[in-house]
């Protein structure tokens, strides 16, 4: 696959879509900050947000088409973007990093609902400094008010467009979990394992991997979220990994297991309950159903046959340009789910004090069911000798 970026309508598409949400939810212009909404809207992807230096801006109006504000050294990318308004100032100018340039825009724009919706609710932040925003909202005419419902609606339903960049992620990093314990040797650490696993993932198709964990302990980890250390694996361990590597922006993410020589009764009894939980979760999803209905039948599933304590938090979520999004699967979340979400599977378990499993799969949300998009780990933990 080859096929970067995305054809002019997918980006006419989507402002269609955020326009007709802003009527319904009477805001006049969506001030956008961030990278991955950035990216969302216009196709521009630079590296330099790694720089909290410059802050980079969009203005999309209720009617028309959207409005670029960056710093100077953007402009070139920028215009190679569907963008044709683009206004720059010269940064750094800590005195003024494009605000004066955001309020004009903002105040020539007619106004309906005397409304501005921004990045400001759950599972978002503003990417500008806090005082440059306090004084933005001194200088409109116009409220500030949050719009994330309606920007997470937007990016709740992948395109399919989207979704081709989601399998194809997906099917590098399944290859490389199969591949993974042809690379591990004797004495291998867990940064040397994260180490062969991210040459592997690039070598395949894989442009970043932001998201690496490599966690080893004897008889199950007990955590599963930080980075590798230099520990040695041993016999008897478990084995770890979980990747949130990207193509094209789009992430995957799911994880896999592996014992270090045999594994013991109790580590093959929880992983397998673990896969049937998955499993059966994956054959009941379909649209219209509450994600509450997903969450329940795993805890069914845990509640039946493990006599431990497991979390009560989320057991998955939705992903895409981020690797996690809305929405989460818990046991409130009445949202029903629909054609296109894109979710992981994601039941976890304290089996013992300190010793956690987890079973991870990536689905997307077909009419009459469910896709696949991750190659399915086997039933049977893997052994490597």
């Amino acid at each position: 696959m080859s096929n970067y970026g995305f054809k002019l309508k997918e980006y006419e598409n989507r402002l269609e879509k955020a326009q007709s949400l802003m009527h319904l939810n009477q805001i006049d212009i969506l001030l956008i900050t961030t990278e991955q909404f950035m990216r969302y809207f216009t196709g521009f992807s630079t590296q330099f947000w790694q720089s909290p230096t410059r802050p980079w801006y969009l203005i999309i109006p209720i009617k028309g088409l959207p409005k670029a504000v960056i710093p100077d050294i953007g402009l070139s990318a920028m215009q190679k973007t569907w963008i044709k308004e683009i206004y720059t100032w010269p940064s750094p100018r800590p005195k003024d990093e494009g605000i004066s340039l955001i309020s004009k825009l903002i105040n020539e724009f007619p106004s309906k609902f005397n409304n501005v919706g921004a990045e400001l609710g759950k599972e978002m932040s503003l990417r500008m400094p806090l005082m440059d925003f306090f004084f933005l909202q001194s200088t409109l005419s116009r409220k500030i008010i949050d719009a994330s419902s309606i920007l997470w609606e937007l990016r709740l339903i992948k395109s399919n467009a989207e979704i081709d960049k989601i399998k194809h992620i997906c099917k590098i990093a399944s290859n490389s979990f199969e591949n993974l314990p042809s690379l591990i040797n004797k004495g291998d650490s867990e940064r040397d394992i994260a180490k062969k696993m991210k040459i592997d993932l690039i070598s395949r198709g894989a442009e970043n991997i932001p998201y690496l964990p490599v966690v080893s302990g004897e008889g199950g980890v007990s955590q599963i979220i930080c980075e590798p250390t230099n520990r040695v694996l041993k016999s008897g361990d478990i084995l770890f990994v979980d990747t949130g590597s990207t193509y094209d922006g789009y992430f995957c993410d799911f994880d896999r297991n592996y014992s270090i020589g045999k594994a013991s009764k109790t580590v093959n009894d929880v992983y397998e309950i673990l896969w049937i939980a998955t499993q059966d979760t994956i054959e009941i999803a379909k649209p219209g159903l509450p994600l509450s209905n997903l969450w329940e039948l795993m805890v069914d599933k845990l509640n039946k046959y493990l006599p431990y304590n497991f979390s009560k938090g989320r057991f998955g979520h939705g992903f895409g340009l981020q690797l996690t999004e809305p929405p989460s699967i818990t046991f409130n979340n009445m949202m029903k789910l629909q054609p296109n979400m894109v979710l992981t599977i994601e039941p976890s378990v304290e089996f013992m004090p300190g010793k956690i499993l987890v079973h991870e799969e990536n689905i997307v949300i077909k009419e009459n069911g469910v896709e696949l998009l991750t190659t399915r780990a086997p039933y049977k933990i893997k052994e490597i000798n």
